[in-house]
Formats: C-alpha cells, sequence, structure tokens
C-alpha cells in the first residue's frame, strides 16, 4: 500500500502563507483562515453556532440601513499574511464586487461578529478581535455561549489606542445605536 502524496498547501512556503494563497492553493478546506501566515482550519460547527449566527445575521439584515451589507463566514483580508473569516461582517454597500468575490479589505468593514467556539477559544478572544482593532475596524462583536443562550460582548475602537473597550454585555436582547440603530432578540436562539 503506497501513501498518497500530501497536498501542497500542507508545506508552508518561505516565510508563511499570504492572504492571495487562499484564493490559489487548490482544495483547501471549506472557511479555511490565515492568521499570521499560517493557514487555520475549523472544526464542524456546533448547534448553538450555528443558530446564534442565524438570529444574529437574521436580525442585523432587519436592522441594516442600505449603505451596508451582512455576510457570513466570508474573509477578509487585513493584511499580507492576515486573512482571517469572521462569523458575520457588515460592510460598506460599495465593497461588493460582484458573486465570485472571496474576501472584503478590512477597510471596507464595519462590524466583525465572532462567535466563540471551543476549538478556536484562544483565537476568537485574542487573536481575531487584536487583528480587527489594528487594521481599524470599529466595531467587533464577540458571542459566547452562556448557559445555552448567546450573551454578546460589545467592543468599539480607541482610535487613539488601536485597541477595542468594551461598552455593553447584551444577555436577552441586543438593543444599540451604533454602528446603525440594532434590535436583536438572542433569546429566538430557543426558538429555532
Amino acid at each position: 500500500m503506497s501513501a498518497e502524496p500530501l497536498p501542497d498547501w500542507l508545506r508552508p512556503p518561505p516565510g508563511g502563507f499570504t492572504a492571495d494563497d487562499l484564493d490559489r492553493l487548490p482544495d483547501l478546506p471549506p472557511h479555511t483562515e490565515l492568521i499570521d501566515g499560517s493557514l487555520v482550519f475549523v472544526s464542524p460547527q456546533s448547534r448553538f453556532h450555528s443558530l446564534t449566527m442565524y438570529v444574529l445575521e437574521t436580525g442585523l439584515h432587519g436592522c441594516a440601513p442600505d449603505s451596508v451589507r451582512v455576510r457570513r463566514e466570508m474573509t477578509v483580508t487585513l493584511e499580507r499574511r492576515q486573512r482571517p473569516e469572521p462569523d458575520i461582517v457588515v460592510v460598506d454597500a460599495a465593497a461588493d464586487a460582484g458573486p465570485d468575490q472571496t474576501t472584503y479589505r478590512g477597510e471596507d468593514v464595519v462590524l466583525a461578529v465572532g462567535v466563540v467556539s471551543a476549538e478556536s477559544e484562544e483565537r476568537d478572544r485574542g487573536r481575531k478581535p487584536q487583528l480587527y482593532a489594528q487594521a481599524g475596524i470599529r466595531h467587533f462583536w464577540r458571542v459566547e455561549n452562556v448557559g445555552g443562550l448567546p450573551t454578546v460582548y460589545v467592543y468599539e475602537l480607541d482610535p487613539a489606542t488601536h485597541t477595542y473597550a468594551l461598552t455593553g454585555i447584551h444577555h436577552d436582547r441586543l438593543e444599540l445605536s451604533v454602528p446603525f440603530p440594532v434590535d436583536v432578540d438572542l433569546t429566538a436562539v430557543d426558538r429555532l
């Protein structure tokens, strides 16, 4: 029995992978991210993760002004070696470049949302928010599973320090005035 050859994408090039490589490497697993020049593969989603993304995506679609678009599981190119995939992004409407688009630029992102998963806690709570802040993304929401319901931690960018400041913790209902008026019933996850 002969071993199958390894795919080329398992061997990083000198200096690591670049954001453009995600579009060129054949047969990458779905939702592969690039963080610090390394490919990151995601585990299958939990029921909580999937339902929470649905509730937030649907809620944001209902609240979003015409000047923005709500997108699910699209990568964001922040710099040459950084192309993470937030669970949900809200982008300027002008950033939509057609049906074959695979990524958005960091400067086009109004809001990045990450639903924390067990396998990616450190990235979701630490590295990815750090990258979003350094790229100047003004709004970031981190969503945690608390007793089977989503709790949303809302952050806003401090432009002087390029770090996020926690502006609120929302348990049953997400009501905000920025980045646009938002009103989402988080308990809807329990009814799906």
